[in-house]
């Protein structure tokens, strides 16, 4: 209903341009939304108070202009003005009852749309380093990532879903490194295991299945391993007044760095087995511990793969003028396109940078035909948005196709109190101990219940509580409710209804106000997945579903709202023909967050 009303206004402006009132290029840039107050009409349009400075009047003239000129529309019952200049629509009374048709027509597909049918769109999310198993951040950006696929595939788009594997650079050589010391360890060597390694168990165990498969075949004198390496940081006894560290002599950082250098030159091919029995078993952790979330990708690319685009990357931007040596190292003119500094590509010992890589990565994307680029990346990698964007423009490409999403951080709170996570150490708290805890459903849910940017306090009690509090058990009693109401309260009152019998039933009898609200918030469904995808954000569906769910409760709860009374069966079966609708449309929102909807709760 909302494109014949927007036609109609269209055809309006277009008689209006016409007749000289309005520019021939006006732009028409008015919303059509469906009003929140009954009261103002089912639609309202700002299109009068948009287009009131072009036509050099007040927008309550413009208004009445452009009603004059609305062609009849069907199953429109009035427009008329209301306020500074809103054109408030009006349906039929019977108008409202088509959504009902539509649902039960399209079921599953109900709210999708073509609206993104001409997008190629790739969507890049999660990439954590595969240097231990995800934590609760990356949790919400697998949610949120795997959510916008979801509603933009439901608009039509072609997507894939890709993990950029950091396979190569030194995190990796810090794991490597901090693999081959526990290797060392289990083979009966003693040794001050490095404060910048990594810590957990799992870098343990790795080593002990490298034991398993070659035994001792990589053992080298620790004292050769440590020879000439930097000291590691002391800390002093004491923290300093605001409660940190005291750092005494040392520095962690060529600690580990130099360690990394001998186990190279030690190992020389055999380093190469730690690194990869390191990388496979966490990827293939990380792997199965997002499928059982049901996060899933077209493709894992291995940064590793990069070297040749590397290479043609960097070609490219000196071809085109934006490279130059300074001290050795190459510089890429990142400010000529709003970057605050200049940044280096590759150090005076030949290695590139990690940005090179970033540059690579997305000249590969470029390459590869995507109209749309969407990164979806950690708050703390803000300052790479303005860099990366001018090293497309510097490549000749549209910065604009790439779109970067920040996911903000995570806390997670229990008893009032807030959980300490660190990483480094492994004392951090993993995703696969809050899916334990409060379950896929709950974290699916919260996780994309605020926008991406927002920090997100996760509250685990709220989490698996059962009450209206908490949102995911409401909106989920509500579908389970349906189903006891037509399963077994429906034959108990001799209340005969049939789900594939639907059309049977009378939907005029819903005359409610509250049954009123709950169709025009069925109708609104495929305009919120709309605007939810378009604008990357999944909480608006989720809204939805709560407004949805709380109309649903509230209606089922009156007084005068008898569901199921068998005195009046036509009446009743008119209402679980509604709820039966609400049911479905419940059912594809919480399909497109990833969240269940049981049969029973």
């Amino acid at each position: 209903m909302n494109t014949a009303i927007q036609a109609a206004l269209d055809h309006a402006v277009q008689s209006l341009q016409a007749e000289g009132v309005l520019p021939s290029d006006w732009n028409n840039s008015a919303h059509l939304t469906r009003t929140k107050d009954r009261t103002h009409g089912d639609f309202a349009s700002n299109i009068a108070m948009i287009g009131a400075k072009a036509a050099g009047m007040k927008p309550r003239d413009l208004a009445e202009k452009i009603l004059a000129h609305l062609p009849e529309v069907a199953d429109i019952n009035k427009a008329d003005i209301a306020g500074p200049g809103f054109i408030n629509f009006f349906l039929n009374a019977d108008q409202r009852f088509t959504v009902l048709d539509q649902i039960q027509a399209q079921k599953d597909q109900f709210g999708q749309s073509n609206a993104n049918a001409e997008k190629r769109i790739q969507v890049e999310f999660v990439s954590a380093n595969p240097t231990s198993s995800l934590h609760v951040g990356h949790g919400r950006g697998a949610a949120y990532g795997m959510t916008v696929a979801n509603l933009l595939e439901a608009t039509g788009a072609k997507v894939d879903r890709e993990y950029y594997v950091n396979d190569a650079g030194r995190q990796m050589d810090i794991l490597a490194t901090s693999t081959y010391l526990r290797y060392l360890e289990l083979t009966g060597q003693t040794l001050v295991f490095p404060k910048n390694a990594y810590q957990g168990d799992y870098v343990k165990e790795i080593a002990q299945s490298v034991i398993e498969k070659d035994g001792n075949a990589h053992v080298r004198d620790v004292v050769d391993v440590y020879k000439d390496v930097p000291e590691d940081v002391q800390f002093a006894a004491e923290l300093d007044a605001d409660g940190n560290k005291v750092v005494l002599s040392g520095d962690k950082e060529k600690h580990i760095d130099g360690l990394i250098f001998n186990a190279q030159n030690l190992l020389s091919e055999g380093y190469r087995v730690f690194h990869q029995a390191a990388l496979e078993a966490i990827l293939d952790d990380i792997k199965d511990d997002l499928g059982e979330f049901g996060v899933t990708f077209n493709q894992w690319f291995s940064e590793d793969s990069l070297t040749v685009k590397i290479d043609e990357a960097l070609q490219m931007l000196d071809q085109r003028g934006f490279l130059y040596e300074k001290e050795g190292n190459i510089w890429f003119k990142s400010t000529e396109f709003g970057d605050e500094k200049d940044r280096v590509v590759k150090r005076r010992n030949g290695q590139t940078t990690y940005f090179a890589s970033d540059i690579a990565y997305h000249l590969n994307k470029l390459q590869r035909g995507y109209t749309d680029i969407v990164d979806i990346w950690g708050s703390d990698h803000h300052g790479y948005i303005a860099r990366v964007k001018a090293a497309i423009d510097a490549l000749g490409y549209d910065s604009k196709k790439l779109t970067v999403l920040l996911v903000q951080f995570v806390s997670l709170w229990r008893g009032g109190e807030m959980i300490q996570m660190s990483s480094r150490s492994g004392q951090f708290v993993t995703l696969r101990d809050l899916r334990k805890e409060v379950g896929n459903d709950a974290a699916r849910f919260y996780y994309v219940m605020r926008k991406s940017e927002q920090h997100i306090d996760f509250d685990l009690d709220l989490a698996v509580s059962q009450s209206k509090d908490n949102a995911v058990y409401y909106i989920q009693y509500a579908y389970a409710r349906v189903n006891r109401m037509v399963d077994i309260k429906a034959p108990e009152k001799n209340i005969p209804f049939a789900r594939d019998q639907l059309a049977n039933y009378n939907a005029s009898l819903l005359t409610l106000e509250a049954e009123t609200e709950i169709l025009a918030k069925l109708a609104a469904y495929p305009e919120i997945l709309i605007r939810a995808a378009n604008s990357y954000e999944p909480h608006q569906i989720g809204n939805y579903l709560k407004e949805l769910a709380a109309l649903f409760h509230g209606w089922y709860n009156l007084d005068d709202a008898k569901v199921l009374d068998d005195q009046n069966i036509p009446l009743s079966q008119a209402r679980l023909l509604l709820s039966i609708n609400v049911q479905q449309v419940l059912k594809n929102g919480l399909t497109l967050l990833g969240v269940s909807a049981p049969y029973e709760m």
